[in-house]
């Protein structure tokens, strides 16, 4: 065959074509861009651990920062609900001691009411008394025909008040 025969003549120099552009693409692809490829994978895996660490940072520092808000947060609501208790404590004593000055003021005016009312009482049982005494002596004037001294229907009045 014609073919296999040529092959012999064209074979070395085949092979030496080959060595030269695969040398060729060795030294261009091999020397020139593989460096420069494995430079930039290189340079982006230590700037993705960069970062990594930086975010790693920033997320601990942020972390204390909360934990530092939130242990203020807690002073703060404690502060503020013990400034709520002193002034409820504050308003209580305020309300007794309003309270206990108007039950004192209340106390008063019953204390007068009670002895305006036994003034009264008595007023009203001595008009009562004299009125019965009068009405006793014109009873018996009226029934008996006799006339009774004012002293002794007071006092018989008196009397039967006393027994009554």
């Amino acid at each position: 065959m014609p073919q296999i025969a040529q092959l012999s003549e064209t074979f070395s120099s085949q092979i030496f074509w080959l060595l030269v552009f695969f040398g060729i693409t060795f030294f261009v692809i091999g020397r020139g861009m593989v460096p420069k490829i494995m430079q930039t994978v290189t340079d982006r895996d230590s700037q993705i651990s960069a970062d990594l660490t930086a975010a790693k940072a920033a997320r601990d520092a942020a972390d204390e920062q909360e934990e530092a808000w939130r242990r203020r947060e807690n002073e703060n609501r404690e502060a503020a609900q013990a400034v709520i208790a002193t002034a409820k404590d504050d308003a209580a004593k305020r309300s007794e001691e309003r309270l206990a000055a108007a039950q004192e003021g209340f106390d008063r005016d019953v204390a007068a009411a009670e002895t305006r009312i036994e003034t009264a009482r008595s007023e009203a049982l001595a008009e009562l008394e004299a009125v019965a005494a009068e009405a006793a002596q014109d009873i018996v004037a009226k029934v008996a025909n006799i006339q009774v001294a004012p002293p002794a229907a007071h006092r018989a009045v008196q009397e039967a008040l006393a027994h009554g």
